[in-house]
């Protein structure tokens, strides 16, 4: 907009110069046509090109090329004019529909408020009339009455005839609607959404119903049609779904179909059998032009077509949900979802039921992911651009499906699938599975892997689950990503027995004794919910009995869950060995975590975890009144890890291999524990009996000696009004706008401390902190510019930086207005550490 201002000035003065001078010319239709061939090809011609242009038509001689000039001024003004048209005209579009869409729930939550006042009134004349015993049983309340019909659905006699299953179609369009837009179900807020234009849409969850219920309404850029087409194709979006089978269609009078479907989830953990479900789809336009695509179980209580117990999985039950899928004026469709489901939690392990009985949990793997994928599908059509590694977003996204798929497969370890189990070891705490289906291993080409030129044969896979306490799994995840050396070291130890009997390549856990590693960032979804990247393991080696022989290692990564306010959301750190090429059809062999929260466990609400460190300082020794968010973060909250890691190797090694994996399991389980532990402590806070960081006489110290530097340097005083102890001087400078860290003076500097916002700039928290240099957030042309600073920082003692741009621990991209930095001097004057602070900064 400022460059469209200056362009338009400077048109608007060359024109009036041209007025002035008398020298306006009026164009005709030729000189316009040659002049807009031009602009196609160079919109912003140098002189040199617009002389040519004149040399080159004879038509435009008799013009100036100062007119000409101002001519392509105007044309470009007009050009973002219309631009700026266009989109304010979408924008416009799409509050029209959000309007309408308000409008809509605004009088469905009318209804549903009416109907429960009149619910209320009766019950409490009934309770009344009971106290009194004179109760009239002759007649009943309409609303009681329409209640117990709902509850409990008389179905007329089925069939599986095509009238039969019409039948039941029909009323499973009905039910639907009935939770789609009306008040057979009680819908709540899903927690931490909020509505709005750039929300992905209005989320709810059900209250007090049968089973778990999810329900979102929101606006897409696809037509009708493509939107059914997309939400059809489970397997292509929810990552859970693995297979989806058509078994029989049959048309209907009325242009619709009917489908009977045979669909299997995978399960998330180790702990818990797959579900799969016996499924009628009604698909049918209705009166006023929408798009409806509805479900349900179908049960022998219908006395429709049955499907037989399938082993490996629980029979789960889906009550009539679907999606319902209007035109939107201008373009576009509005959808509602719905997703209601019985998952038969009894079925599973009791820690394990809450996830089964969450309707949040439904709704954030369901529901609104199939809300993201119209989204980001819209979004492809729009911005049809190249993203890294010459790759387009859609086919990165795909290769982070093959990963999660493959991990889930893995995870799952089916029998159909080509898995068979191996006896343990005298201990169930790892399982070992085997894979030598020709179908797997075709086409896996791991020489990147090995210096050995072997055939590995078999794949095996080495799967664990654990459970956790007061560990949030969004820092959890980030521990387990930033700090790969701590969990992926050990393998060549494990690996060393195995390599000297035989050639073997461990794919997917081969990243121990690297030299350092470089993230490269390939894409991520529109709300950042889902990472995808390329890690460069510097100088991996290959051989325990050659050291000596290092190689650069690639791994494709996927995290996802890296949101700590998002509630009911698992974290996901899947990676596999990808060769250099990077092609899009590379044969991959998944491994990785999953830390699935469980319970309806209250979250705390600040943005960063590390927050919770700070509530040492609403305690502390100036009272014993908890604070709020330590009240919330102390209670007991749980979460269970599984992993799985998968091997390649040759099949006479097989016991070897699953000795090795076994161990290196069990080992990094133990180095989760500990992590564990140490982040419960944190979390836990002061109540937990150990002191936080942030509550230790060091940094009491620290924040005193930055403060103290700072007004010696600058003049002026950095807090406001933080009072005069030592504790209230923490207090503010931790909860400072402005982010504020500090780094070491070493040859490489790391960053010692942060306050909240810097936590929050850098993505990281306090104890992932310290493994962050000063250089890795700057990019090239910023470290050359603080490079030229130190010195004068060392001498004058502060300097001034412009503003910028820096990375995250995460890799994205930064924006600050300016910067400060200082010499932090302790008691005796002595240097002690630099800290910088970064103004007005927020994520590009």
């Amino acid at each position: 907009m400022a460059m469209s201002c200056k362009e338009s000035k400077a048109a608007a003065a060359a024109a009036a110069a041209a007025l002035d001078n008398g020298k306006y010319v009026r164009y005709t239709p030729e000189q316009v046509e040659a002049l807009e061939r031009l602009y196609h090809d160079c919109p912003k011609p140098s002189s040199i090109r617009r002389q040519q242009l004149i040399r080159e038509c004879p038509i435009l001689s008799n013009i100036e090329p100062k007119q000409i000039k101002v001519w392509f001024q105007n044309r470009r003004c007009r050009e973002k004019q219309r631009k700026e048209a266009s989109r304010l005209q979408g924008v416009n579009r799409k509050l029209t529909a959000m309007n309408k869409l308000l409008m809509e729930e605004n009088d469905r939550l009318q209804k549903q408020v009416s109907q429960l006042v009149y619910e209320n009134s009766y019950f409490r004349q009934h309770t009344q009339n009971n106290a009194l015993s004179t109760k009239d049983t002759s007649c009943e309340s309409v609303v009681t009455s329409g209640q117990q019909h709902h509850l409990t659905p008389q179905h007329p006699p089925r069939d599986a005839s095509p009238a039969g299953l019409l039948s039941i179609a029909e009323e499973t369009l009905a039910e639907f609607l009935s939770k789609a837009t009306g008040t057979a179900v009680e819908w709540v807020q899903m927690p931490g959404m909020k509505p709005g234009p750039d929300s992905i849409g209005i989320v709810a969850i059900s209250h007090g119903c049968t089973g778990v219920a999810a329900r979102a309404c929101g606006l897409v850029g696809l037509e009708p049609t493509r939107v059914a087409e997309i939400l059809k194709d489970r397997p292509s979006w929810l990552r859970d779904c693995r297979a989806v089978d058509v078994l029989n269609v049959l048309p209907t009078a009325n242009g619709g179909t009917i489908e009977l479907l045979y669909m299997q989830l995978y399960a998330p953990t180790t702990l818990a059998p797959g579900r799969d479900f016996w499924l009628l789809r009604y698909t049918s336009v209705m009166d006023d032009g929408s798009l409806v695509v509805c479900e349900r179980s179908l049960s022998n209580t219908q006395n429709g077509p049955s499907m037989p117990p399938v082993q490996n999985f629980v029979r789960a039950e889906m009550l009539p949900s679907g999606y319902l899928i209007r035109p939107c004026e201008g373009g576009g469709s509005i959808i509602h979802i719905v997703d209601h489901m019985n998952l038969e939690a009894w079925s599973v392990p009791e820690v394990l039921r809450p996830l089964y009985e969450s309707s949040t949990v439904l709704s954030q793997k369901a529901t609104m992911a199939a809300l993201r994928q119209l989204r980001q599908m819209a979004q492809d059509i729009s911005q049809t651009n190249i993203s890294n590694w010459g790759r387009r977003p859609a086919a990165l996204r795909a290769l982070g499906h093959r990963l999660s798929r493959g991990f889930n497969e893995a995870l799952n370890g089916f029998s159909d699938d080509g898995w068979t189990l191996l006896g343990n070891d005298g201990m169930d705490d790892v399982t070992i599975l085997v894979n030598s289906n020709p179908d797997k291993l075709m086409g896996l080409n791991i020489s990147f892997t090995s210096e050995y030129n072997s055939i590995c044969n078999t794949i095996l896979c080495a799967k664990a689950s654990m459970l956790l306490q007061n560990v949030p799994p969004a820092i959890l995840l980030r521990f387990l990503r930033e700090h790969r050396s701590e969990w992926a070291d050990n393998i060549d130890t494990y690996a060393a027995s195995a390599a000297k009997i035989g050639p073997c390549t461990f794919l997917g856990t081969r990243v121990g004794n690297f030299g350092g590693q470089v993230v490269l960032p390939l894409a991520q979804t529109i709300e950042h919910e889902e990472l995808l990247e390329v890690i460069k393991l510097e100088g991996v080696s290959h051989s325990p009995e050659d050291a000596m022989m290092v190689r650069d290692v690639f791994l494709l990564q996927l995290c996802s869950g890296m949101d700590e306010n998002a509630v009911g959301t698992c974290a996901e750190l899947i990676f596999a060995p990808i060769d250099a090429s990077f092609a899009e059809d590379a044969p991959l062999l998944p491994s990785g975590f999953r830390i699935i929260p469980l319970g309806s466990s209250k979250e705390a609400s600040s943005p960063n975890r590390t927050l919770d460190l700070a509530s040492a300082l609403e305690t502390g020794t100036g009272g014993n009144k908890p604070s709020s968010d330590l009240a919330v973060t102390s209670s007991t909250t749980r979460s269970v890890m599984t992993i799985a890691f998968q091997f390649a190797f040759e099949s006479h090694m097989q016991e070897t291999v699953a000795s090795m994996a076994r161990q290196y399991v069990r080992s990094i389980i133990s180095s989760v524990q500990r992590v564990a532990l140490a982040l419960s402590s944190t979390h836990l806070g002061p109540n937990a009996g150990l002191r936080s960081p942030l509550g230790t006489p060091e940094a009491h110290t620290l924040a005193r000696w930055i403060c103290q530097s700072y007004r010696n340097y600058m003049g002026v005083e950095l807090l406001r009004s933080s009072g005069e102890g030592s504790e209230s001087i923490l207090k503010a400078l931790w909860h400072h706008s402005d982010a504020i860290m500090c780094c070491s003076m070493k040859a490489v500097p790391v960053f010692t401390f942060a306050n909240q916002a810097g936590l929050d700039m850098l993505e990281t928290t306090l104890v992932a902190l310290q493994d962050i240099s000063l250089e890795k957030i700057f990019d090239d042309h910023g470290r050359k510019n603080l490079c030229s600073e130190i010195p004068q920082i060392m001498h004058q003692g502060f300097a001034s930086l412009q503003g910028g741009i820096c990375l995250s621990s995460m890799s994205r991209p930064i924006s600050y207005e300016r910067a400060v930095a200082w010499k932090v001097l302790n008691e005796d004057d002595d240097p002690h550490c630099f800290c910088f602070m970064f103004v007005n900064w927020s994520f590009v």
